[in-house]
């Protein structure tokens, strides 16, 4: 049996895993691997609320900075990048601490991957041009005309209802029938799960904190950035929590105040959505208000 030590921290943004992956990975001389959908891009450490550079150097930190914005992160490409740095961290006799929000990310790597086809950059344009001739709803009407098992998202889901089609069309077989295909587990060592759930009233104080800080710390500039490369409004860096709100700012089609109030309610939303998500998806993970409870 292995003795590699293996340790997952999810939880909504603001709830302080970063801080707890920190203080675990310095009492374990762990190496802590990202688990959050947008800390994995370059440019945006305050808008992503990315670890400080200092506490990166005081503990070794992977897969933080990693992407340019201009590209997409699946779930699938970062689970495999993260089952490589497990396997490395592992091998170097260490503990590997994952830490993040985005919770598909944690059931990619426990649960595996369906082996769906990548699809060609002209499919993947095609249905974005096929969605916005046809509208959102006759598009998501298109999908599951194709891929009946695509019924359950919502027709603002685009970024799903266009994978469910590109596959289709790249293929010639559904989404539904990939997803229902053998997956295999990405880590062998058993993991230590914790959620950290702060009670509702002190997470919506941090979330508006950390709204405050994104003003006041250098998001704005981090934005005004991204914004003059012009890249695609759709990808995923573009719609990350701070970017809109911010762009809006910028634009002047809100003020300071406005932009600050439509970002504290738009954290707190997201903490209450992740919050949701990590109850139904991911039962029987222990959930803590403050410590990890491993060995604390």
């Amino acid at each position: 049996m292995s003795d590699a030590q293996l340790y997952f921290i999810a939880g909504p943004t603001a709830s302080g895993k970063s801080a707890a992956a920190l203080a675990l990975g310095k009492q374990t001389g762990g190496v802590i691997v990202n688990a959050d959908a947008m800390q994995v891009y370059q440019g945006l450490r305050i808008i992503t609320a990315r670890p400080s550079a200092e506490d990166e150097a005081r503990v070794p930190h992977r897969l933080y900075g990693v992407l340019d914005p201009c590209e997409r992160c699946s779930a699938g490409r970062w689970a495999r990048m993260a089952a490589d740095e497990i396997a490395a961290t592992h091998a170097s006799g260490k503990p590997a601490i994952v830490v993040g929000g985005t919770g598909l990310y944690f059931k990619a790597l426990l649960e595996g991957l369906s082996p769906i086809p990548q699809t060609p950059p002209a499919v993947r344009e095609a249905a974005r041009v096929r969605r916005e001739t046809l509208g959102p709803a006759a598009f998501r009407d298109e999908v599951i005309a194709r891929d009946p098992g695509m019924a359950h998202l919502p027709e603002g889901d685009a970024q799903r209802l266009m994978r469910a089609w590109e596959v289709v069309e790249a293929s010639g077989k559904t989404l539904t029938y990939f997803q229902g295909l053998p997956r295999t587990p990405l880590v062998t060592v058993e993991p230590q799960k914790t959620i950290l759930a702060p009670a509702r009233a002190r997470l919506y104080v941090q979330c508006d904190q950390r709204a405050e800080t994104m003003f006041a710390q250098g998001g704005v500039e981090e934005v005004e950035a991204l914004l003059a490369r012009r890249l695609d409004p759709q990808l995923p860096v573009m719609k990350t929590l701070g970017v809109p709100e911010i762009a809006a700012y910028l634009s002047g089609a809100l003020s300071r105040e406005e932009a600050l109030s439509a970002l504290q309610q738009n954290t707190r939303r997201l903490a209450k959505r992740q919050m949701t998500w990590l109850r139904h998806q991911m039962t029987g993970w222990p959930h803590r208000e403050e410590g990890l409870g491993f060995g604390d």
